[in-house]
């Protein structure tokens, strides 16, 4: 599972928790405040924003509990209550954010999903929003024992793997595929055209890949086509670029990117089944970047969806 929760070092993160209702699912701290990015002056420093993600089981009475503790944190929507909060939120990407909230002498954003949207999204990758977060280093501050959460977390890490295999080619590094994984969130995302540094995947994962390996080792380890070289921290792997062995691996994508990819390659009107479709697919030479195009429209629908409702959310 994503990295378990707390060094000493999160000694700040449970303070910052203890501001919020305390009814959560899930809650981990990702970005640069929390792990070092290449690049990044202060990296973990004291300067970086605090970015959070807070799964709670019923939005509209953690938005109503966090009204009466935090009011301050929302824009004029807190004057419509925590129903149209939560519908707002429903939009996009599922999850409703407060940005630049000043919290023990740091900046922070949080984000608020219901745990039904995360587990739906770690499982079919619907939006890939925050399930793109969650494959890559997280910290995880709290995860009360829903096994269908914990089931969904696992499952999204292995997705990830599976896709990056896809657009891999048949040898590669260790290095290799964490950039893949990592850039899977960033594919057709707009915002690394318009705003985002196009480095970013780089600058993630070369300062991070114990973080990665740690994430990753599991489910390496548990993987015939590699050869996982725990002791000396290398993964060896020769992925099989059959036809055979694409189509195992296409049918073992979450659902909304099959879907995806059925719509890119069947013509409207075919109506052929998927599983006939993600053959001709594995026999395709351009069988990753079918694959790639399928995950990039995902995100970047999404992403569009989830940036607009910030000027709602964030005033």
């Amino acid at each position: 599972m994503a990295l378990p929760a707390l060094s000493s070092s999160g000694v700040k993160f449970r303070r910052v928790l203890a501001h919020f209702p305390q009814e959560l699912s899930l809650a981990f701290a990702y970005g640069s405040g929390v792990f070092r990015q290449a690049g990044a002056s202060a990296g973990p420093g004291e300067n970086n924003m605090l970015d959070f993600v807070f799964a709670v089981d019923d939005s509209v009475t953690w938005h109503m509990m966090n009204l009466l503790k935090n009011r301050s944190h929302y824009s004029f929507l807190k004057v419509f209550g925590p129903k149209q909060i939560s519908s707002v939120q429903s939009y996009g990407a599922g999850i409703y954010y407060n940005t630049l909230v000043p919290c023990n002498g740091r900046m922070i954003k949080y984000g608020v999903i219901s745990t039904d949207t995360l587990i739906d999204d770690l499982l079919h990758w619907k939006t890939l929003y925050v399930a793109g977060r969650l494959q890559k280093p997280v910290k995880i501050l709290t995860q009360n024992e829903n096994s269908k959460l914990q089931a969904a977390l696992v499952s999204n890490l292995k997705s990830a793997v599976t896709a990056a295999f896809l657009m891999l080619p048949e040898s590669f590094s260790e290095e290799d595929l964490y950039m893949q994984i990592a850039g899977l969130s960033y594919s057709g995302d707009f915002r690394m055209v318009i705003g985002e540094d196009r480095s970013k995947v780089q600058n993630i994962v070369k300062p991070n890949v114990p973080h990665f390996q740690k994430l990753y080792s599991n489910i390496l380890q548990d993987c015939p086509q590699v050869v996982y070289k725990h002791h000396l921290g290398r993964l060896e792997a020769s992925i099989d670029k059959s036809p055979e062995g694409q189509f195992t691996q296409l049918m073992a994508l979450p659902r909304t990117l099959q879907q995806k990819i059925t719509s890119l390659v069947d013509p409207p009107g075919k109506n052929r089944d998927v599983e006939e479709i993600l053959l001709q697919v594995a026999h395709d030479p351009d069988c990753g970047f079918v694959v790639h195009q399928g995950i990039s429209g995902i995100v970047r629908s999404s992403s569009i969806v989830q940036s607009a409702k910030t000027i709602l959310t964030a005033g």
